[in-house]
């Protein structure tokens, strides 16, 4: 695909808003090349072999074992995918880096959480903003698993709020080195890591500054004790404190005063990576509780038989299936975006940076969207097996308790249910979104007399994707009337914005999974994409019912008399179905194909 070409295909971040996509330009799983398939494959082997056969030792705080495993994965160069080849990784594309992230993580939280601390946050930050000679002194060993890393952020009064932290790095007389001293909580890998990546503020800097930091107890570097947490029991979790540690100012990170900015932007590329480490637990969650219930029989019948059963493997299915959908769709952009980038010129460097920038809005709605799918799926896992599901012998137990952090991590769900409206306002207001235009449009449709004419509804999902384009403009009449009615203050409205975001997140969801269907079943027939076809309309249909909910919502904590009574009929309008889907039976549908199949095969 030529430069000129990508860039009229492929949409910039938040378009999906107001542009059409056509499904010949989404990614799917099903796309995956063969060199993608062989990885998934070998990953998967990993994971069977080494995590998920030992899944209670995990469990047992068993943080050496976890060690042991790291190891492992960087012999395999599991650990290098995303690390360019100059410094010792395999260089791999963003896709083939999202896809060893969400199969490797699927076992245990604890291992994930370790992989992705050391892969993430703990290597990333130096081979995007780090010196050659930084990259070339330690990018090596921490791709190879020789060495692992840890980032140094949080402190017990600045989590969200992360520019606030009160560690400070003091310059030494002869200019030569810093002193840092401060707390740190929450630091993952901190009991096995070789180094730190650590976040202090130098004097009365407006924003703080990054230093990568060799970990040396006898430079003034202590632990605190492992955390009692309640899940992901084998991530080694501790305080960090620093008294008068020195670094060398060779060792600083990109520039003084840059720390925030690489935090943030290593949350962008953390908050998709969630998305992806999300996707693997919930298919084994379904492929465990699936066999459960295919085996466990109550009143003479396999339990999975019974509607009530059915009813939960079939959204739980749903779920993972529209997550991959979107998951891979922004992956793909990113990966495009970095390849136009370099292309005109930019180092790989800006180039990630950048590509992964453009789509923060998808990010953070993945983030949340994926994290509470995972959540969910995770606790009817626990509601099938019943009782066993809350014994500690069986591993739905660990994965319900595994699943809790993810909502936290990488800024909460609802620091990024504010970002991704927040960002996507920013993008208009600098003319990158145009939001305006079709705002302005919607209210125009509002004043007018609706159309009564019946569509031709007679082709693939035709009527599923008019009812898209109206959800669209829901987003645009609410969020459109709140800018103008609170301007700048918009964000002092958390809870209209909250409703907002839960709109956005489920038209961007509800459209990957209906792109990526209709993509496949022009390739591969309807008939083969039977059950994917049923996922997607379910999905659609309870979207909308969000939608409407939080439409409803939003107009009536915001507006008054005529210009509410208009909003509201205006939500009636963009959320009819000429014609409802069948709930139970699509369930019915999805639920006996996992059933046939002994758990969820579409990936």
């Amino acid at each position: 695909m030529s430069t000129d070409t990508a860039k009229k295909d492929i949409l910039r971040g938040g378009q999906f808003l107001v542009k059409e996509t056509n499904c010949e330009d989404v990614f799917t799983l099903e796309d995956l090349n063969e060199e993608q398939r062989m990885m998934r494959e070998s990953t998967k082997e990993f994971v069977d072999r080494e995590l998920w056969a030992h899944w209670e030792r995990f469990e047992n705080k068993d943080y050496a074992f976890t060690e042991e495993t790291m190891r492992k994965a960087g012999e395999l160069g599991l650990l290098s995918v995303a690390v360019p080849e100059s410094y010792g990784g395999m260089g791999m594309g963003f896709v083939s880096t999202m896809l060893v992230c969400d199969y490797i993580s699927g076992a245990t939280g604890s291992f994930s959480t370790a992989f992705g601390a050391h892969t993430g946050i703990g290597t990333m930050p130096i081979t995007l903003y780090g010196s050659e000679e930084q990259k070339q002194k330690y990018v090596p060993k921490l791709a190879s698993g020789e060495w692992f890393g840890a980032y140094c952020l949080t402190e017990p009064g600045a989590g969200s709020d992360a520019n606030s932290g009160k560690t400070k790095a003091v310059l030494s007389e002869d200019g030569k080195s810093y002193s840092i001293t401060g707390q740190k909580m929450w630091i993952s890998n901190a009991g096995f890591c070789n180094m730190f990546i650590v976040f202090a503020r130098i004097e009365d800097d407006k924003n703080i500054t990054g230093f990568i930091v060799e970990n040396d107890p006898s430079n003034g570097i202590t632990l605190g004790d492992e955390e009692k947490k309640l899940g992901i029991h084998s991530s080694s979790t501790r305080q960090v404190f620093f008294n008068e540690t020195k670094v060398s100012v060779e060792n600083m990170l990109s520039t003084r005063g840059n720390g925030f900015k690489i935090a943030m932007n290593a949350l962008n590329v953390g908050r998709i990576k969630l998305a992806a480490a999300c996707l693997d637990a919930q298919r084994r969650v379904i492929g465990e509780a699936t066999k459960y219930a295919n085996e466990r029989i109550q009143f003479k019948t396999p339990i999975m038989n019974f509607g009530a059963i059915k009813s939960k493997i079939a959204d739980m299915a749903t779920s993972v299936y529209v997550d991959e959908s979107a998951s891979y769709r922004a992956a793909k952009n990113i990966e495009d975006r970095i390849a136009i980038r370099e292309a005109e010129g930019n180092t790989h460097q800006e180039a990630e940076l950048k590509g992964v920038e453009e789509y923060a809005i998808e990010c953070s709605i993945l983030k949340v969207a994926v994290s509470e799918d995972c959540q969910n799926t995770t606790d009817e896992g626990i509601q099938i097996f019943g009782g066993m599901g809350f014994s500690a012998d069986t591993p739905m137990e660990s994965a319900w308790r595994d699943s809790r952090i993810a909502r936290i991590y990488e800024g909460t769900n609802e620091i990024n249910r504010m970002l991704a409206v927040g960002m996507l306002v920013k993008k208009a207001m600098k003319g990158h979104v145009d939001l305006l235009g079709p705002a302005t449009a919607v209210g125009e449709e509002l004043m007018g007399i609706p159309s009564f004419d019946t569509p031709d509804f007679s082709e693939l999902f035709a009527e599923e994707k008019d009812i898209l384009k109206r959800l669209k403009k829901v987003f645009l009449m609410v969020a459109g009337s709140a800018v103008q009615k609170f301007g700048p203050e918009l964000e002092k409205h958390q809870q209209l914005m909250l409703a907002a975001s839960d709109i956005l997140i489920e038209v961007y969801m509800a459209e990957s999974a209906l792109l990526r269907t209709e993509k496949n079943a022009k390739r591969f027939g309807e008939e083969a994409q039977a059950t994917q076809i049923a996922m997607s309309r379910l999905y659609l249909f309870n979207a909308t019912e969000t939608i409407i909910n939080k439409g409803k919502e939003a107009i009536i904590s915001f507006a008054e008399g005529d210009e509410q009574r208009m909003m509201l009929m205006g939500l009636k309008r963009f959320t009819k179905y000429t014609n409802y889907p069948n709930v139970v039976a699509l369930r019915t549908q999805i639920a006996d194909k996992v059933a046939a199949d002994n758990g969820y095969t579409f990936d």
